[in-house]
């Protein structure tokens, strides 16, 4: 347990920072899921109309550092690819 006063509040700003990239990071992942899931009932006008909803929760899970800015454009990406292989 922190001893210290600093690491006492080190501990607190830990805690509110996991909480709140766990919901950046459960947003990003359910707009992701349900991208794909209209991919796999072969909706691609739905898919399309998901895809600025998807981008966002991408980008600013990346802006905040939840994932790499990398890993974003390689996500944002390969859902642009599927839309089109399914379209």
């Amino acid at each position: 347990m922190a001893i210290t006063s600093s690491a006492k509040k080190a501990l607190s700003a830990s805690v509110k920072k996991r909480v709140f990239n766990l919901r950046r990071k459960k947003a990003l992942a359910d707009s992701v899921k349900a991208l794909k899931k209209a991919l796999a009932a072969k909706d691609a006008a739905t898919a399309e109309k998901l895809l600025p909803a998807a981008y966002a929760a991408i980008d600013k899970a990346a802006k905040r550092g939840v994932i790499k800015g990398n890993t974003a454009a390689r996500k944002k990406s390969r859902l642009v690819a599927a839309i089109r292989r399914a379209a």
